[in-house]
């Protein structure tokens, strides 16, 4: 029968799972959540959202003294101010999101209109131009202030991203492609690091499960000295293996984050946060 290439992939990584015929979205995310639970058993669901400390206690209680004066607290400030700042044009963020800055939790989803996968980063920047204000860069800089705003007034959301129909379920499976699919010099996955090695070392690192992976982004990563969005670490793990990066907000990472949100259905959102 044919098999999905996540169950493909993690044959190849355990040999023990069961030949089943193409999975859905939804039997994917069962079989992802139990690779994890038995790799790292006893560690809740819910505790992946933390990353690597939800695995390594020596990772974790370093974390848990940064935590006490979170080095992102300043943006989440900032962010406050720039949602609250009206544009030029006497509006604000508020007259395209109108439920209020708690919206992290509805990104990304499958945008029919636009036949594409729409980030939050991404509607941020189409209601600045919309209003008639220069789009912020996505990797670094200010849309991480605004980000971690609204990240942290949505905390606690619990991540439910759907595939509504076969446009959207294209656009997922272009994702899972890309995740499991070896680049660069190294001819390394997504994958490798974040599954098959996952809480092991590289180097002085634990690897981090990859389950929550999304959840917690835009990040402080002592490494930057600052924050960076989740398509700024997605060109990052491509430098690392030497392959080449593709643009911040192109359809190749919308489509990752995609597929890597879907993945983390059930786990809250706990943005913003810090990390190595």
């Amino acid at each position: 029968m044919k098999q999905s290439l996540l169950i493909t992939a993690l044959l190849g990584i355990l040999g023990t799972l069961p030949m089943t015929a193409q999975a859905t979205p939804a039997e994917d995310v069962q079989t992802y959540r139990d690779f994890f639970m038995k790799r790292f058993p006893g560690v809740p669901l819910e505790e992946f959202a933390n990353g690597v400390y939800s695995i390594d206690q020596v990772s974790r209680d370093s974390w848990e003294a940064i935590e006490e004066f979170p080095p992102y607290e300043p943006s989440i400030e900032d962010g406050e101010a720039m949602w609250n700042k009206a544009f030029a044009n006497g509006k604000s963020y508020s007259s395209c999101f109108p439920d209020g800055p708690a919206i992290m939790g509805k990104y990304p989803h499958w945008d029919d209109g636009k036949g594409m996968v729409m980030t939050l980063p991404l509607a941020v920047n189409n209601c600045r131009t919309a209003n008639g204000e220069k789009p912020l860069k996505y990797a670094k800089g200010s849309i991480n202030k605004l980000l971690s705003y609204i990240g942290y007034e949505s905390r606690g959301q619990v991540t439910n991203v759907g595939i509504p129909n076969a446009a959207a379920l294209a656009a997922y499976e272009d994702g899972k492609q890309f995740y499991f699919a070896r680049r660069g010099q190294l001819n390394m996955s997504c994958s490798h690091c974040h599954m098959q090695q996952s809480g092991r070392h590289l180097r002085t690192d634990v690897l981090s499960p990859a389950l929550g992976h999304t959840t917690g982004f835009p990040v402080y990563r002592s490494k930057w000295g600052g924050q960076g969005t989740l398509h700024r670490r997605y060109k990052g793990c491509n430098k690392q293996v030497r392959a080449k990066p593709f643009k911040p907000q192109g359809e190749e990472y919308r489509n990752l984050e995609y597929f890597m949100t879907h993945m983390n259905n059930g786990i809250a959102i706990n943005s913003p946060s810090a990390r190595k």
